[in-house]
């Protein structure tokens, strides 16, 4: 019973193998772990225990040969004590195998890497302070000169197997909780761990040796010759397509074209393509380079670690790439499939559009000219409402950065663009009160030209002059809209354009209308039909206003049409004799030449004499 008490004392060896951390989950799975390890702990001393009393009843059966009566009852005893072990060493296996899944173990690595883990605390040392005095032993004798791997063996004990160098010199213990964890005992379990150190102790030596570190640096210079002619070879390529390029061009005699749109000259497009190959050729180098840099820093122990790094830095954004490629792929058939289904929708729309533009579907309230605006505007509210269905299925869409760009770009497009907006819905709405078409003679506020474009944002008008005047929609909405084209139409009557002529009241009116009259037919592009008609607007001190209303249908040459009807009422006038002297018209009549030009005088036209009458004073 003496050896009892030390054997428990080591085997309490089963805590420490859990990693806290901050959430509530961890948190209750950290106390299960902890809860279960005691029990774990509890399970194994009564084994222990049970083995040490199943010991003492076979030493006493032993010796109670020949009294039957202790026989039996020892032997029954035993029996008991045996279920009872087989029911905790089960129930221990399950504790073990729960405790698993939470262990956490710390690696030995004399070399760097790891050779194998320590999950189990070992009296007072923990897995952490185990492994690394583990580690410091085989670092030890590594650096002895007089090291023999023969030296290397198993002592087997109560409480595990031992691996020892020299009898006073013990490299680790190998506990039955350590061998547990594996569904090991501890002499197979010690055994790996012996032939893993030897090993490693081994090839360490090996690639340290100065035959190997020649060797090494003999492969190195290779690499570096290879890389050299690697990039030797590159340059040469890439200066063979500049020489190309530069010679040989005849393919790029139209430089590049899309749609009919010259994007690039010939020389142009030449030079961009140089430097996109002088990119890829310095890309190419860089990539060919840091690939060679692993297979360098393998050659050395030294620098061996890098190998990994090196690799990981390229592979790990490759391999993520890979991964999220993969993954998006369900959600690119998702947004292709949206996309069609409203691509086609959106074709279909058109053939409807285009049959209502040219009058062959006819709907009533819905004029032929709003047909395209209207194909615009759902067109837009479609695509918008396919980006909304196809936006949580783009990669990122649900990441905070992501959610914070389209803050940022909405709240930016809100304050910077409302007077885009205001623009965008005065086109809209005049879109559909139809106040003027494209060529129309229009006149907006003060501008008087002909309509050239109509946008949803912008009016553009083109005077007489050839001025081409930009008038943003909400100053066409907000200002009023003189058309003159509207009822110049082919279904219409016609613009009326009037202008006034003032003649003094010793002119007969009838005579001054037909004389108006005569002077608009012989007006080009001034409608026989209607009839010009005359107006006399006002009876004035010195004058009569007569205002001449003729119609014509090119409500585009009004500047022309009343110059030629300007010239035909003078011409109309002289001819009849009629002196246009108002406003103002000073002269002394009696005796003086007529105003009328001379070529509208008879031959013999004399002025008439100064008449002077004198009366005497009676």
């Amino acid at each position: 019973m003496k050896k009892i008490l030390p054997l428990i004392l080591v085997s309490l060896c089963l805590q420490g193998m859990l990693a806290f951390s901050q959430n509530k989950t961890t948190t209750e799975s950290a106390e299960k772990f902890l809860e279960s390890q005691s029990e774990a702990n509890i399970l194994y001393q009564q084994q222990f225990l049970d083995s040490l009393v199943k010991a003492s009843i076979k030493n006493e059966l032993r010796q109670s040969e020949g009294e039957s009566l202790k026989t039996k009852e020892l032997e029954s005893k035993l029996k008991k004590m045996e279920t009872i072990d087989s029911l905790r060493k089960v129930e221990l296996t399950q504790k073990i195998e729960s405790l698993k899944k939470n262990a956490k173990g710390c690696a030995v690595a004399p070399f760097k890497d790891t050779l194998f883990m320590v999950y189990i605390k070992l009296v007072s040392s923990t897995p952490e302070e185990r492994a690394l005095n583990i580690s410091n032993r085989i670092k030890k004798l590594y650096s002895d000169p007089f090291y023999r791997p023969d030296s290397l063996k198993l002592v087997e004990s109560e409480i595990g197997t031992e691996i020892v160098y020299s009898p006073d010199e013990t490299i680790m213990l190998v506990n039955n909780v350590d061998a547990m964890f594996y569904n090991k005992d501890s002499k197979q379990l010690a055994s790996q761990y012996l032939g893993i150190i030897k090993n490693s102790i081994s090839q360490e030596r090996e690639t340290n040796s100065l035959s190997n570190y020649l060797l090494n640096i003999g492969l190195a210079l290779l690499v570096i010759a290879g890389l050299s002619l690697l990039i030797y070879l590159i340059n040469r390529s890439f200066r063979w397509i500049r020489s190309f390029m530069t010679v040989e061009r005849t393919w790029l005699k139209n430089g590049l074209l899309i749609n009919r749109i010259r994007i690039f000259t010939p020389e142009k497009l030449v030079m961009f393509i140089l430097r996109i190959s002088n990119l890829i050729r310095i890309l190419v180098i860089m990539i060919t380079v840091y690939m060679s840099l692993p297979l360098l820093f393998s050659l050395f122990p030294e620098t061996k670690m890098w190998t990994t790094t090196l690799l990981e830095w390229v592979l790990s954004p490759a391999r993520n790439a890979v991964k999220g490629v993969i993954g998006f792929l369900p959600n690119l058939f998702t947004i292709l499939i949206i996309f069609y289904i409203f691509r086609y929708a959106i074709k279909g729309m058109k053939y409807f559009v285009d049959q209502i533009e040219k009058e062959e579907i006819l709907i009533n309230g819905f004029h032929a000219d709003w047909a395209q605006p209207t194909f615009r505007l759902l067109k837009f509210l479609l695509y918008a409402f396919m980006l909304i269905l196809v936006f949580p299925y783009l990669p990122g869409s649900g990441s905070p950065a992501f959610q914070g760009v389209s803050v940022f770009v909405g709240i930016l497009f809100s304050l910077g663009s409302s007077s885009a907006i205001a623009n965008m819905v005065a086109g809209m709405v005049i879109t559909y009160m139809r106040p003027f078409r494209i060529g129309d003679r229009v006149k907006i506020g003060e501008i008087t030209g002909d309509v050239m474009e109509k946008t949803m944002l912008v009016t553009r008008l083109r005077t007489i002059k050839n001025e081409d005047i930009t008038v943003p929609n909400s100053t066409v909405l907000l200002s009023s809209t003189t058309n003159f084209s509207t009822n110049a139409r082919i279904e219409a009557n016609g613009l009326i354009l009037n202008t006034t002529v003032t003649i003094g009241y010793d002119i007969p009116w009838k005579d001054m209308h037909q004389t108006l009259i005569k002077a608009a037919l012989l007006t080009d592009m001034i409608l026989k039909d209607p009839l010009p008609f005359v107006l006399q607007t006002s009876l004035d001190d010195f004058y009569v206003s007569y205002q001449i209303n003729a119609y014509t249908r090119e409500a585009n040459q009004q500047a022309m049409i009343y110059s030629l009807l300007h010239q035909n009422i003078q011409d109309c006038c002289n001819e009849a004799g009629i002196e246009i002297l108002s406003p103002h018209y000073h002269s002394m009549r009696d005796g003086n030449m007529t105003s009328i030009p001379a070529n509208y005088l008879g031959k013999d036209y004399k002025a008439p004499s100064f008449t002077v009458r004198q009366e005497s004073n009676k």
